[in-house]
This record gives C-alpha cells, sequence and structure tokens, in this order.
C-alpha cells in the first residue's frame, strides 16, 4: 500500500488489541507500519507535541502521526494553536526535512544561474526541457537573479526515465557548459553531448520522493514547495520572504 493510499483514512485500526508500555511504543509502531507495506522507509520515530501521539518520518519528508500502541496511524496536519494563531507543525516539519534534502544537493551537480551583485536567497527548480511552462520559467530567471535570487536547476524527466525528456536533461548535465547547453534546449534547439556519468535519475527519484510529480517545481530555501509556474514577481516574493 502506497502512502497516498492511507491520506483517504483518518485512521487505520491494526491488528494489536493491548496497550503499549511508552518504551516499547517505537517497536510497536514499526511493527504496524510493515504491515501496511507503505514502500517508504522511516526514518525516526519520535514523541509529537502532542501527548500520547507519535511523530513518525518517512524518507523524503512526509509525516505520518501514531498512537503509542500502534492500533492508530494516520496522515494529516497538526495545529497548535499559539497566541491564538494556528501553526501547522506537520507541515513546518515536513519542510525542514525537504530543505536538508534540497539543500544537500551538491551545487556542482546543479545548473546555477547566479544573482547578481549580493546573493540574498536561491531556490532549487526541478525542470524538463520539454516542458512549455518551464522554458517560461527560464526566460523569467535572469529578473530573478537581478532580484539577488541564485536559481538552481536540478532535472526532473515528467515523463520517466527513458522519455526524450530524460535524453535531453541527461544531453544538458554531459555538456561541458551546462549551462549554454540549458539555453540552447529551452530555446528548443538541440545539443548533443557524449554519454556521461550524471545525477538526472539520482534528482528524479530525489524530486518524486518529496512529492514532486510535474514541472516546473520550484523549491525555496526553507523547503517550501510551490508546484507549477509561478510569475517571477511572485516567486521572487515568496522566496525573499521565506525563512
Amino acid at each position: 500500500m502506497r502512502v497516498t493510499q492511507i491520506i483517504a483514512a483518518a485512521a487505520i485500526a491494526l491488528v494489536s488489541t493491548f496497550a503499549v508500555a511508552d518504551d516499547g511504543a517505537e517497536k510497536a509502531i514499526r511493527k504496524s507500519l510493515e504491515s501496511l507495506q507503505l514502500e517508504v522507509p522511516v526514518e525516526s520515530i519520535t514523541l509529537s507535541p502532542l501527548p500520547g501521539l507519535y511523530e513518525v518520518k518517512l524518507k523524503g519528508s512526509r509525516v505520518l502521526y501514531a498512537s503509542a500502541d500502534g492500533q492508530f496511524v494516520m496522515q494529516g496536519y497538526l495545529f497548535q494553536l499559539k497566541d491564538g494563531k494556528p501553526v501547522n507543525l506537520t507541515e513546518k516539519t515536513e519542510r525542514l526535512g525537504i530543505s536538508k534534502l534540497i539543500n544537500g544537493i551538491p551545487v556542482a551537480e546543479t545548473v546555477v544561474y547566479p544573482a547578481i551583485g549580493e546573493t540574498k536567497t536561491h531556490i532549487t527548480v526541478f525542470t524538463d526541457t520539454t516542458c512549455p511552462y518551464c522554458h517560461k520559467l527560464h526566460a523569467e530567471v535572469p529578473e530573478l537573479n537581478k532580484l539577488g535570487i541564485e536559481v538552481r536547476y536540478v532535472a526532473f524527466p515528467r515523463q520517466g526515465l527513458g522519455s526524450p525528456g530524460d535524453e535531453q536533461l541527461q544531453a544538458v548535465w554531459c555538456s561541458a557548459d551546462k549551462k549554454a547547453a540549458m539555453d540552447k534546449m529551452t530555446d528548443g534547439k538541440e545539443v548533443k553531448a557524449a554519454k556521461c556519468a550524471n545525477p538526472v535519475s539520482k534528482q528524479f527519484a530525489l524530486g518524486q520522493s518529496i512529492g514532486v510529480n510535474g514541472t516546473p517545481a520550484i523549491v525555496l530555501a526553507d523547503g517550501q514547495v510551490i508546484p507549477g509556474y509561478q510569475p517571477a514577481p511572485q516567486v521572487a516574493k515568496l522566496a525573499l520572504g521565506a525563512k
């Protein structure tokens, strides 16, 4: 069963019928999750801010919640009211996880368009050179650079590995000048490059793990994911305001 199949269920009753002591909670929860066959590894299980509820972090930053005895597992937002205002604790945790993953990508494995003057922040864009809206966003990259925003491209062949987009992206990453190759590809020109070891498949898998399912997908420095095209002024406002 995939994680996405769990979203529709508010809670899932499992086979356990007895209460588990606090020190055995992780073991009980892991056993229950194994029966769900999530196909996504569990990275950690810790107490959530809500007493009696455990926070389960999955690889790729997704978060589930479970009871201490493992009988109930749910996916959804956990809010905390602070000074009368709701704080989305789930989103905060997931963004932190995504931020660590994305900012951990070696810059050398990306196609970088540096900020002009002071670098105020950066965005990471999952792109496909066959994607029309990626072309539209690419045309606005100079505007983002002028505003102090560094743009880092990573590969996401939206039609999967082995697709024309995959071949094009590999050609970009195997070019001596990746930036020039990216410019040509997004301008509809052909780029030829010898096959080489490249991170395209790895970056595609990373995108899938954080929920990217289309291009462009923009990830802000704080881990917030913006799906789809947004005009440069809107992207800049979000990027510069990311904390």
